[in-house]
């Protein structure tokens, strides 16, 4: 994936074009830098969304409806054509023939492990890329097998290169409408943590030059020679060309709630612990059984963590203004484009790694690690960097940098907000949806959405490098329960 072949292959595309469309005031518009960018190799990325459905889905209805929608949207109605003589791509509207983007595959009902089923299904969809002679996004729909939760499973797959995960995932929702109320939107829960802090003093703009000082710094050490410690969740070279594994765990977001009010932080905090709570556990098992098969059983240590391991998350942040979902929904309905992109920036998030023995320390070292960078530039930075060495050394330059980045850390770490209530996508009560991606450099992505009362872990894992990403997802859950049975237990002795 993401070979310059794979490029040239789209030279001689021919296209149908019908001037009175509104999509086509789009045409020949070239690819933004950043959408370039999911071209390059190493950087040629997937999204997928799974969605789980309480019923048998009727592919006939959501073809229909698709077609009214989301296939007025001029990214998803036009391909991505290379210039002969620029060598620039650009998009070009084009007719979409619905069948060849909605694939319904033949299953039999009496499979033996429909879990198995739909989890190896999706898995293999990262086996493969989208046929660009298409616009680059297509819809699974596995009918008639019944999982534990889901009577059907819906599998969107999209190509970075369309947006960034923030947009695509508005612009899913603007697809779906409230079960309790088919005529309203779904509603996303408002953000009261701030993503940045703000600078009122002299003070604080000195503290902010700082940490963006220190941040640019690892960020060029990084992009340099500076590698995260070869742990068992470390990547090896080519690790975006292998397939993943994708596995979800749900959690109660009132647990999560919980532990944010008894210790007065963020749901970003708490998160963000979990998930470094998590990960110590789950390599403390996988250093345990390499120490294990070595050097024979050491039933009297519990400790296996190596001191001073380096690992870090690149954590994305969306820098445009969330784009709304009535707006999408308009844009849909006119066949514009609105506000678009891929404006993303990241930081640098490193995780403290070791077992505590109190574990509410997760939660306050990763409150004053993303307080730091509340005060700092570092996503804003990122993309001018990236944006500066395009101009001055072109894509080719900024792909190598940041696949440099993203292989010297150990993994993407990305949440987004989903909807509040219970929504139907065409008359399909959704019971969950879990987003993720496929084709980054490193061997493992966590990403984190909330749904209704539920706030699922999404793990993308290359299995050659995490054999085993269900424990990992076990381990997160019961980081969780431990973490909230120490807050609870800590606000009971405050009370008495």
């Amino acid at each position: 994936m993401g070979s310059s072949e794979g490029l040239k292959s789209l030279k001689h595309i021919n296209t149908t074009t019908t001037k009175d469309d509104p999509r086509f005031k789009e045409e020949d518009q070239p690819l933004s830098p950043m959408a370039r960018l999911f071209h390059e190799p190493g950087s040629n990325v997937y999204i997928v969304s799974m969605m789980g459905c309480k019923t048998k889905i009727n592919p006939d209805v959501i073809k229909q409806n698709l077609v009214h929608s989301l296939v007025r949207h001029p990214r998803f109605s036009s391909l991505q054509v290379t210039d002969k003589e620029t060598g620039n791509i650009k998009w070009v509207p084009t007719n979409v023939n619905i069948d060849n983007h909605v694939i319904v595959p033949e299953i039999d009902p009496n499979i033996e492990s429909a879990d198995k089923f739909v989890e190896d299904y999706i898995s293999n969809l990262s086996r493969s890329s989208i046929d660009r002679s298409q616009p680059l996004w297509d819809l699974h729909l596995l009918n008639n097998i019944k999982t534990t939760d889901a009577e059907g499973t819906g599998v969107f797959r999209f190509h970075h290169s369309l947006g960034d995960g923030m947009s695509l995932m508005t612009l899913l929702l603007a697809c779906t409408r409230q079960a309790a109320d088919t005529d309203a939107l779904p509603t996303l829960p408002m953000n009261k943590d701030s993503a940045y802090i703000k600078v009122t003093s002299v003070w604080s703009v000195l503290v902010m030059l700082w940490n963006s000082f220190v941040a640019m710094m690892m960020f060029v050490c990084t992009g340099l020679f500076l590698k995260d410690t070869e742990t068992p969740l470390k990547g090896s070279a080519g690790v975006e060309n292998r397939p993943r594994r994708f596995v979800r765990k749900s959690v109660s977001l009132a647990d999560v709630k919980a532990v944010k009010n008894a210790m007065n932080v963020t749901l970003n905090d708490v998160v963000l612990g979990v998930t470094q709570a998590g990960l110590s556990r789950y390599l403390n098992y996988r250093y345990g059984e390499i120490n294990r098969i070595g050097r024979g059983d050491h039933h009297d240590k519990k400790d296996f963590i190596p001191k001073g391991v380096r690992l870090r998350a690149t954590f994305f942040f969306n820098l445009r203004a969330t784009t709304r979902i009535d707006t999408l929904v308009e844009s849909m309905k006119s066949g514009t484009l609105g506000r678009w992109g891929n404006q993303i920036g990241y930081v640098l998030l490193p995780f403290a790694i070791g077992l505590k023995r109190n574990p509410l320390d997760y939660v306050k070292e990763a409150k004053a690690v993303i307080d730091k960078k509340k005060v700092s530039l570092e996503p804003l930075f990122a993309y001018f960097v990236a944006s500066l060495v395009l101009k001055l050394f072109g894509i080719k330059a900024v792909g190598k940098l940041n696949h440099k980045v993203f292989f010297n850390t150990t993994l993407w770490f990305s949440n987004v907000p989903g909807p509040e209530q219970e929504v139907t996508f065409y008359g399909q009560d959704i019971t969950y949806i879990a987003p993720s991606c496929y084709g980054q450099p490193n061997a493992l992505m966590i990403h984190i959405v909330s749904y209704m009362d539920k706030l699922t872990f999404v793990i993308s894992a290359d299995e050659e490098t995490i054999p085993d990403p269900h424990r990992l997802g076990d381990d997160l859950v019961e980081s969780l329960q431990l973490i909230k049975a120490s807050a609870l237990a800590k606000e009971s002795t405050k009370d008495k």
